[in-house]
């Protein structure tokens, strides 16, 4: 099947460079699986079954309280969920993707967890969740995550790091809250430019002294009013893979934004320069590049808003279908909304425009639906395409950038339709 085509065979990436969003890892599995490693080297044989059985332990146990999920990579845990499975209008916590950077802290109870807002505000605070709860307006949001890396499968040539097909993205209910009136409680500082975002999970070494991920926000967007600073999600818990107890939740920016495990938040008068927050992480060349080029480092710009996307949730892709049958699917753009979302079966000669619901928040991925029929029984590629509020289309290609970053060409499933 085409490159272009929703597919969920994605590559083994157990080995790749991750590149951004906290962590865990089935850490005892992967343990299991090293040492029996160092067994079979001493004694010059392969333990083949030992190793299967063990990785898939370590799996089972980082996806528990997820369904279908695709599993890219054991250590750290990152894993998608099929176009098909993302369907719901709000995403289920069991089919929200996994992306991890290193390893998740081994108690994510929110007792005793404690937040730090501290750096260049007035009045440093240190809250329990409880606290947080009891102090500042609480809300629920249904705001749409996706991973920088959603879709780098399909570059060529191939970017290094999880190769995330479709299924990086999803719009959940989150409840928590707001980032800037905690920053305002603090005092935020005439000379602050920029926050900085600290989290409990450990680099994938083991050495305490690096941070797996420690991203920021130019404040400006951190004080707009649908940053959370998330306890709850889909009206429970956070799940321990999604950030347990606490996480920030930026929507349209790249989820490495949204800091899991969160503990602390620094205010600064420069560029927070943490743990993949410089180039080329979380970053595309400023100007277009051939594939394949290489792109010196201080050529890089950071990655703001994420760009106008669709996605087809049904039919799934290799199915049967109808003559005539429903089209479904979400569509959403950075910091502006979806205004038109257009499908088309004949490999682009003409385009049916799709009825498109408004957020039901700011924040929020658009929920989109078709009616379309067919001329005849066969084989058949539906096509999606956004344009946002600014009149900025979906492309048809990908724009190659050398870290696999914003692939927001169509999304396309292939169909077989029955006779009339």
């Amino acid at each position: 099947m085409s490159d272009f085509l929703d597919r969920t065979d994605a590559p083994d990436t157990a080995n790749q460079e991750s590149d951004g969003g906290p962590a865990d890892t089935g850490r005892r599995g992967f343990l299991g699986a090293s040492a029996l490693g160092v067994v079979g080297s001493v004694l010059g044989v392969s333990i083949p079954l030992q190793l299967t059985a063990t990785r898939a332990l370590a799996q089972s146990e980082a996806l528990q309280g997820k369904e279908g999920l695709t599993l890219l990579n054991d250590r750290p845990v990152n894993a998608e969920t099929p176009a098909h499975l993302l369907d719901d209008a709000i995403t289920p916590t069991n089919r929200h993707f996994i992306r991890n950077n290193g390893i998740a802290p081994g108690d994510t109870s929110a007792e005793g967890w404690t937040l730090t807002v501290d750096g260049l505000v007035d009045s440093p605070m240190e809250m329990t969740i409880d606290e947080l709860r009891d102090s500042f307006e609480v809300v629920t949001l249904a705001l749409t995550l996706e991973c920088g890396g959603n879709g780098r499968a399909f570059f060529d040539p191939p970017a290094s790091g999880n190769q995330w097909t479709y299924g990086a993205v999803a719009c959940s209910e989150w409840t928590g809250v707001r980032l800037r009136d905690v920053l305002e409680a603090a005092g935020v500082q005439d000379s602050v430019v920029y926050t900085g975002h600290h989290g409990a999970d450990m680099h994938l070494s083991g050495d305490p002294e690096k941070a797996p991920l420690s991203r920021g926000l130019p404040i400006e967007k951190a004080m707009t009013d649908n940053i959370l600073i998330a306890f709850e999600m889909n009206g429970e818990a956070l799940h321990p893979m999604n950030g347990a107890p606490l996480r920030l939740v930026v929507p349209g920016w790249p989820g490495s934004c949204s800091q899991k495990w969160l503990t602390r938040i620094e205010l600064l008068d420069h560029k927070h320069d943490g743990a993949k927050m410089e180039a080329p992480s979380y970053s595309v060349p400023a100007y277009p590049v051939a594939p394949g080029t290489d792109v010196p480092n201080e050529d890089f710009e950071t990655i703001h808003a994420m760009p106008v996307k669709s996605l087809i949730t049904h039919p799934q892709t290799d199915t049967e279908v109808g003559s005539e049958f429903e089209v479904r699917g979400h569509a959403w753009s950075g910091d502006r909304t979806v205004q038109r979302v257009e499908i088309t079966t004949d490999f682009g000669e003409s385009w049916q425009e799709a009825e498109l619901d408004d957020p039901v928040n700011d924040g929020a991925w658009q929920n989109w639906r078709a009616n379309v029929s067919v001329p005849q029984a066969g084989y058949y590629e539906v096509w999606a395409r956004a344009t946002d509020s600014e009149g900025v289309m979906q492309p048809f290609a990908i724009k190659w950038n050398p870290k696999g970053y914003l692939n927001n060409s169509y999304h396309k499933v292939a169909v077989r339709a029955g006779a009339a």
